[in-house]
């Protein structure tokens, strides 16, 4: 026993100022184990209470499991309900919806159709337009090329001297022919020194005829038109006054014959624009023109004097018919004095009958006094001075009676009249 105390009182370890021995080594050995055996117990005990606990949270958490998917079930039942009652709803919205499409798309389909019929209909015309402007651009296009043949064609008249000079002769000719009467004229006549003037007119009470030239010389004009630099131009101008002046330099010797033709002359240009070109660049050409008795015209310068001519040639008409119609206004105012002598016999008939008509009047309406009278039974005396008052007639029913018979003896004392002249 001493042993084992001494055993348990024998140091084990020291702690500082503190020794620990076998003894209190054991006895806290005791300790511990037996305060790990109460743990293991409580740990135990808890761990019991803990699953028994979780056992009632596990049934409570299954019943609100399947209290929570019973209304899952319902929910989802109602869910159905309402998911059948939405595709009842969206198929008739769809049907509905169809039907809607389908009308708008026939609707639209229609003004489509319609559309298309109107805007075919208006291409149609459109297109009918088209081909009538077609044809008449065509035309015009023909009438252009006709111009641009006629155009060459004149350009190469007017290129040849010969044919250049036909051509302003026609002109004049035209234009002649168009004013005067015929033999009031003569072409490519003779005159007494041999010359033959393009034109002779023929002026009246014998006075002297009147040339025309139409022979114009236009090269020098021409090669003006076609010159490009200034010097080709001063020189062209120069031959152009040049020919102009011996034109009319051969206009006054050939054509002004003292007694036989007038003491002026024309020298026809066919152009307006060289006429005009004429007087605006070259005026001394002019002025020496108008001191050879010479006058330059244009077709309406010539046109103008061929109606004055016409005026004279008519007026000298009238002045040989003057007698003749003298004659005629005698035979006339004796027809008139006629007229009027028995214009007045007619009158004095028309009063003679106008006095028949009244005393007629006097009488029918005695009488008709008398027949009233009688209607009334009235056959006394008539007072004094009824006889001689006769009754008065309306003026209307005297001037119809007057005017019948007026026509009616008017009628019988013209027969009378006519068959004593």
């Amino acid at each position: 026993m001493n042993d084992v105390s001494t055993i348990l009182s024998e140091p084990v370890a020291r702690l500082g100022a503190s020794t620990i021995t076998l003894g209190h080594a054991l006895a806290f050995g005791a300790l511990l184990f037996f305060g790990l055996f109460a743990a293991l117990v409580i740990a135990l005990w808890r761990s019991g209470k803990a699953r028994a606990v979780a056992a009632a949270e596990a049934a409570d958490h299954a019943r609100d499991a399947e209290a929570r998917m019973a209304g899952i079930l319902q929910a989802q039942a109602e869910m159905q309900g309402r998911m059948g009652a939405i595709a009842e709803v969206f198929g008739a919205r769809q049907a509905e919806l169809t039907q809607s499409i389908g009308q708008r798309l026939d609707a639209m389909t229609g003004r489509i159709g319609q559309t298309m019929t109107e805007q075919t209909k208006s291409t149609h015309e459109s297109l009918a337009k088209l081909q009538e402007r077609l044809a008449v651009i065509d035309t015009a296009q023909g009438n252009i090329q006709s111009l641009a043949g006629q155009v060459v064609q004149l350009q190469a008249i007017l290129s040849n001297k010969q044919t250049r000079g036909a051509f302003g002769q026609s002109r004049m000719e035209a234009i002649v022919a168009d004013g005067l009467p015929h033999g009031a004229y003569e072409f490519q006549a003779t005159l007494s020194n041999g010359s033959r003037p393009d034109c002779l007119v023929k002026m009246p009470n014998s006075a002297p005829s009147l040339a025309i030239d139409a022979k114009f010389p236009l090269e020098a004009w021409n090669a003006i038109r076609a010159s490009d630099g200034p010097d080709l131009q001063r020189g062209a101008a120069q031959a152009f006054r040049r020919d102009i002046e011996v034109h009319i330099r051969d206009i006054a010797e050939k054509y002004l014959i003292q007694g036989e033709t007038q003491d002026t002359a024309f020298m026809f240009v066919p152009s307006e624009s060289v006429f005009a070109e004429i007087h605006e660049n070259f005026e001394a050409v002019v002025q020496k023109a108008h001191r050879a008795r010479v006058i330059i015209v244009s077709p309406s310068l010539l046109m103008l004097s061929i109606q004055v001519i016409q005026a004279i040639l008519k007026d000298a008409r009238m002045r040989e018919q003057a007698h003749l119609i003298q004659g005629e206004v005698i035979r006339l105012m004796e027809d008139v004095q006629r007229v009027d002598e028995r214009v007045r016999k007619l009158q004095g008939h028309f009063g003679q009958s106008a006095k028949d008509i009244e005393d007629i009047l006097v009488s029918t309406s005695k009488v008709t006094r008398r027949g009233q009278k009688i209607e009334a039974l009235e056959f006394g005396a008539p007072a004094d001075g009824e006889a001689e008052t006769p009754a008065r007639v309306p003026p209307a029913r005297v001037d119809n009676a007057t005017r019948a018979a007026d026509s009616k003896t008017g009628q019988l004392r013209l027969r009378v009249v006519e068959g004593d002249d």
